[in-house]
């Protein structure tokens, strides 16, 4: 369900509503120019929900979801990228970059790894990411849309497991190579388009050799 702007809203109902192509384009226009830009996609998930879930309970789980939030929230703004939504345990975002991007998705890995080290391994906390760049339209700070959204939560829900950054060749090429950021190339299939990917290498023991 779409939240919030009405004016949004009523865009999508003249667009469902108009039977002339060409007004229908008019109006599709008008949503882009009012409400999209270019922006990075982050969209992160939490892994073992199922397992977890049958294990300890829903309050366990629920727990968790509430430290991945204060954790990962403080982080996402540091690096100058916008929390656009917390959902169950799924967070998503922008930046202005995908480096911007890439560096806190790593920050936060870095910063679960850690705090794991203080927690029972029933309460650690695993996480997936994935990234990708293009047009998105954002709808009163509380929703995103677009293919490069769909594409970062395909890899960041569905391709990507713990531990994992993924971003797309696209969005990866547009990272300076002065950056440093290392990458592991793979195919993926999104929508049974098969497409090249990158999987972010920022592993201490990754980068030895």
């Amino acid at each position: 369900m779409v939240k919030g702007d009405s004016k949004f809203h009523e865009y999508l109902q003249d667009f469902s509503r108009e039977t002339d192509p060409q007004k229908r384009k008019t109006i599709e226009n008008l949503i882009w120019q009012e409400y999209g830009a270019e922006h990075t996609a982050l969209v992160l998930d939490m892994s073992g929900f199922s397992l977890l879930t049958r294990k300890y309970g829903i309050v366990h789980y629920l727990s968790m979801i509430e430290r991945m939030q204060q954790t990962v929230g403080p982080i996402i703004n540091s690096h100058e990228g916008h929390l656009i939504k917390f959902e169950a345990d799924n967070c998503f975002a922008v930046f202005p970059s995908p480096l911007m991007a890439v560096r806190a998705a790593i920050t936060i890995h870095h910063a679960f790894a850690a705090s794991n080290f203080l927690t029972a391994d029933e309460l650690d906390i695993h996480v997936s990411i994935g990234i990708d760049y293009g047009m998105i339209l954002i709808v009163d700070n509380q929703d995103m849309f677009g293919d490069a959204v769909n594409r970062a939560c395909k890899m960041g829900e569905d391709i990507g497991t713990a531990g994992k950054i993924l971003i797309t060749h696209h969005a990866m090429e547009m990272i300076p190579e002065n950056a440093e950021i290392r990458g592991e190339p793979l195919q993926i299939s999104i929508g049974g388009m098969e497409m090249q990917a990158y999987q972010i290498i920022y592993k201490p023991d990754e980068l030895k050799g």
